[in-house]
């Protein structure tokens, strides 16, 4: 039953303590079973993956080209109403648009001891891409994965994706087509994050792994990640929408169902500060939940893990949101900025009456893979930064290293590093016998 507490309740903080601590990520422990399935394909390759793509996909792999041609996906493209290829393009551009601000810049500098340094920016050569092929096969994470990595500047973006009965997803293949994907293969599940993390010999090894998946995905990244660098480890999707009661209940509704309806682990949670305005909201889910074709799973979804919590002022719910540390944040009120200044832990914020999440999701420009589970306490959203890395610099001129070399050997002295301050003390010694 959805959790409805007040903050005026006696036993408030130990229900709300109890919703900030609950665990929504999926019960089966899979830790095991993904230790061996990257071990196996580790050990050999391809092999590994046909038997897998057997069991779990339902066909032969060996009837069908692992590798899907660019052929494929070209006329996976072409074959889009021209309505919806509008919408991919404007929500590709727009993406596109909006990390390109997020290079960032080399820097350099010499100091007064004429000592040279700075940072240097450069992409990694070879990304992976993972896309779902079942509930969650949506081209518009396909364009919010590959496009950063594209303006970072990543030379193979690679992309991996199961396919049930050797059926793969054309709105999938058309996004990959239209962001710029270089490569896609018929592989899927904890396999595909093994193969992309130590290559086959039909997958090529890849420097980063993103995107998002299931628990078998997810645990495959968390055992993988040092071989390979993540963007995260996501867990079920999450709303926290903070709203007065100027606003249509039936909007609020939708938006908190927009997440519901993703998975029956998905939470929506609903902050007011208006008692009858929230008792409308309910009312309107209701309505909502009959008439959408997920209703099913979004019922379970609000019925399990939903919450409505009414506050005396919508100020003071916004260090219960804090403690959330929601993925997806709605202010939705006529001059959010006030409320937006109290926002410490995020993944995004979405601003005013007009500015619903599913945006955000689609077309807006910010990227939509952000940290679940309270982890926007320490992480953020996906970035161009993710395929980059900074690679630090450093030149000591004659004037630089007789400035700053004889504290260097006295700290490698004071360590007990006696090599450290040889390597210092013999420049410095032909340095003053020039």
């Amino acid at each position: 039953m959805t959790l409805r507490i007040s903050t005026t309740d006696i036993d408030f903080g130990e229900r709300f303590d109890a919703l900030v601590e609950a665990r929504r990520d999926a019960d089966e422990d899979v830790a095991r079973d993904v230790a061996a399935i990257v071990a196996d394909v580790r050990e050999r390759g391809d092999a590994a993956l046909d038997d897998y793509t057997a069991r779990f996909d339902g066909y032969d792999p060996s009837s069908i080209d692992r590798t899907i041609a660019k052929t494929a996906r070209c006329m996976a493209l072409d074959g889009l109403d021209d309505d919806l290829r509008e919408a991919l393009a404007l929500a590709a551009a727009r993406i596109r648009a909006y990390h390109a601000s997020q290079r960032p810049e080399d820097s350099e500098t010499t100091d007064d001891a004429g000592v040279r340094m700075g940072a240097r920016w450069q992409a990694v050569e070879t990304a992976g891409l993972y896309v779902p092929g079942l509930r969650a096969a949506y081209p518009s994470s396909v364009l919010m994965n590959a496009i950063p990595a594209l303006v970072a500047g990543v030379e193979r973006v690679v992309m991996v994706t199961p396919t049930p009965g050797g059926e793969v997803n054309p709105l999938v293949l058309a996004a990959a087509e239209l962001a710029g994907v270089h490569e896609v293969y018929r592989v899927g599940g904890a396999q595909a994050i093994a193969a992309l993390a130590y290559g086959t010999d039909t997958i090529p090894r890849c420097d980063v792994v993103v995107g998002p998946g299931n628990a078998w995905v997810a645990e495959a990244k968390r055992q993988l990640y040092g071989t390979v660098g993540i963007d995260m480890v996501a867990g079920p999707s999450e709303i926290v929408v903070v709203a007065d009661g100027e606003n249509d209940a039936g909007w609020i509704a939708a938006d908190l169902l927009s997440q519901a309806e993703h998975d029956p682990t998905s939470q929506s949670i609903l902050f007011t500060d208006d008692a009858g305005f929230a008792d409308a909201v309910a009312a309107q889910v209701e309505v909502l939940l009959d008439r959408l074709a997920t209703g099913e799973t979004a019922r379970q979804s609000w019925a399990d893990h939903g919450a409505i919590i009414v506050v005396d002022r919508l100020e003071d719910a916004m260090p219960l949101v804090n403690r959330l540390a929601p993925e997806h944040l709605e202010l939705a009120v006529a001059d959010p900025e006030p409320l937006f200044a109290k926002v410490r832990h995020a993944g995004s914020a979405f601003l005013g009456r007009l500015t619903p999440e599913a945006i955000g999701d689609y077309v807006g420009g910010p990227n939509h893979v952000l940290p679940t589970g309270r982890r926007a306490r320490f992480s953020s959203g996906l970035s161009v930064l993710e395929f980059m890395k900074r690679t630090s610099f450093l030149e000591c001129s004659d004037a630089g290293l007789a400035a700053i070399g004889p504290a260097a050997r006295r700290l490698a002295e004071a360590e007990g590093l006696p090599a450290h301050a040889v390597s210092i003390a013999v420049r410095l010694d032909t340095n003053n016998a020039s």
